[in-house]
């Protein structure tokens, strides 16, 4: 399976970021890839909650959902929409959805992010993307060649409970558009994506936005960068610097059946649910 993983630096401008994407996935072209993913937000970033409430847009039907549809029809290739902001009725709320298309431009499905990035990061920023985001309520796992594809989107990264429901469908690859702040970055960033190719032994794709975007406060916000894919072992085989970049990468089904046949823990898996708990009233 060739991928290529388009990483961008998006900005409150969406004809600007949809002109970019449609130039960095004609390049990425030239590695002749099975499928195409593109980062969270890669139609929006920046302004404030009015703005995104303007931007966001019909699924199907919006601006940045045809732009990418209609690549995928040209040039036959599958693309895994990273995020774009999807225009709902919820108190005028969005959803940062993932839609996935197949090499004929056929819709695959949609997935809603799940959890919400309401955080203080250590600096003292504050995001609260559920002030204009809703949360989805769905999972969803894809077919494409014989490789089955299960959808996270940034913040999710950070709960494995998400992913060890979709492991349940025995996934071979997790596919996780993000917009990593630099900070959580950092700090964070690489470990969770290795652990989660480690402890559900399934290829670990991860693309992020990078560079810099304007904040309502006039103030640049910037993002991680640092694209990657970690293999089942937790092996980083492919890692893109803090610019916007293609890059490719070959996966290989013999690398997961190595990995399952040296440590086989599908079969040494318990279901947690079903073991006892005892919880100690502390002493006094």
């Amino acid at each position: 399976m060739k991928i290529a993983l388009i990483q961008m630096s998006s900005q409150p401008d969406l004809g600007h970021n949809l002109a970019e994407v449609e130039r960095m996935m004609t390049e990425a072209l030239a590695g002749n890839p099975n499928l195409i993913v593109l980062p969270e937000h890669f139609d929006w970033m920046g302004g404030s909650s009015d703005d995104k409430r303007a931007a966001a847009d019909f699924v199907p039907g919006g601006q940045a959902y045809d732009c990418v549809q209609d690549f995928a029809r040209r040039h036959r290739v599958a693309v895994h929409a990273g995020s774009l902001m999807e225009r709902c009725t919820r108190s005028g709320k969005v959803f940062n959805t993932t839609v996935i298309f197949d090499c004929h431009g056929g819709h695959v499905g949609a997935y809603r992010k799940i959890h919400l990035f309401d955080i203080t990061t250590p600096n003292g920023v504050r995001y609260a993307e559920s002030s204009v985001v809703a949360a989805g309520d769905g999972l969803l796992v894809y077919d494409l060649n014989g490789w089955k594809i299960g959808c996270a989107i940034c913040y999710d990264l950070r709960f494995s409970r998400l992913f060890d429901r979709l492991a349940q469908e025995v996934v071979d690859i997790f596919i996780l558009p993000a917009a990593f702040t630099r900070q959580t970055g950092e700090a964070h960033w690489e470990v969770l994506c290795r652990a989660r190719a480690i402890e559900y032994q399934a290829f670990f794709v991860a693309c992020g936005q990078c560079g810099s975007y304007p904040a309502l406060s006039g103030n640049p916000r910037e993002t991680f960068g640092s694209s990657l894919v970690a293999d089942p072992w937790g092996e980083i085989i492919a890692n893109a610097g803090q610019k916007p970049c293609v890059l490719h990468v070959t996966l290989d089904r013999k690398r997961l059946d190595e990995v399952k046949g040296l440590i086989p823990m599908t079969s040494h898996r318990v279901d947690m649910n079903r073991v006892q708990m005892q919880v100690q009233p502390s002493g006094r």
